[in-house]
């Protein structure tokens, strides 16, 4: 009996271990960290932003807690199809064919809608990406998905990029938005041609498809959501500040997990360096 009470006051009594301590100071900056990034950040995601963070953890060990603290990424559902074509418009050419790449800003867009349900009525929400640092150049969120509102993100990004972009393509699917003459001729005056998917497909605009649908996981349904949408004007407000940290703080696997921003101004740099000195006479 002596020994049992002896090896349990000793259980009792001893310090914590490195590992319990470093496990407590860890736990609340890994929590803080998912709270940060609308909770939509799983393991991988977590133990990147956690380093960056200037944590030295490893990413089993943020597994593991994210376990002990009842925490997980988000899970991404389907995308519903808001395309609405308008079969008797003429078509532009595909300039894509799927190849969603670039090697610079400005040379390819991608955009697409997708809607939210609220209880005053349907938001309509448009956005434009750039294919080459997925920032999200344009966007817009409406009560309809009349032509204007498509017009209205497009100048948004005209605003953000500049008025004149020679060699831009812009593409997206099908729909009467898209193949309107004012959309047409609003790209004409920035030097940007319109493309549309050839086939008709899900792939045909499968980027501007995925920003839609990790926009609904991580904002509309997200984790850090806890009631319906009440309003249009409620989501438009929402989608502002997604759309910011979007761009200037998530991770993005495709940018080798820094944000678009910072993908963005690292290119500048280093055309930057690459430009030979100028001697001054």
């Amino acid at each position: 009996m002596s020994l049992t009470w002896d090896v349990y006051y000793d259980t009792k009594t001893r310090p914590p271990s490195t590992r319990a301590v470093r496990d407590a100071e860890l736990g609340p900056a890994l929590r803080k960290l998912w709270e940060d990034n609308y909770r939509v950040y799983g393991v991988r995601k977590l133990w990147k932003a956690a380093r960056r963070a200037g944590h030295g953890i490893g990413r089993d060990q943020v597994g593991r807690l994210m376990r002990r603290l009842g925490i997980e990424g988000v899970r991404r559902g389907n995308r519903v199809k808001t395309t609405a074509a308008d079969t008797a418009a003429a078509r532009h050419p595909d300039l894509v064919n799927r190849r969603f790449s670039a090697s610079a800003p400005n040379q390819l867009w991608v955009t697409d809608l997708t809607y939210v349900p609220t209880w005053s009525g349907v938001a309509y929400v448009c956005f434009i990406v750039d294919a080459f640092s997925r920032t999200i150049v344009g966007w817009r969120v409406a009560s309809n998905m009349r032509t204007t509102m498509v017009l209205d993100a497009v100048e948004m990004a005209r605003w953000s990029r500049g008025n004149t972009l020679p060699g831009l393509r812009c593409h997206s699917d099908a729909g009467s938005q898209f193949t309107s003459i004012r959309y047409g001729e609003r790209l004409a005056e920035i030097g940007a041609l319109p493309s549309i998917g050839s086939v008709g497909d899900s792939f045909d605009n499968a980027l501007a498809e995925t920003v839609n649908g990790y926009y609904k996981a991580e904002l509309i349904y997200g984790p850090a959501r806890t009631e319906p949408w009440k309003t249009v004007e409620d989501v438009e407000l929402a989608t502002l500040s997604w759309v910011y940290w979007h761009n200037t703080a998530r991770l993005h696997s495709y940018l080798d997990d820094v944000a678009p921003t910072e993908f963005e101004a690292a290119f500048y740099d280093a055309q930057r360096i690459d430009q030979p000195l100028v001697e001054i006479q």
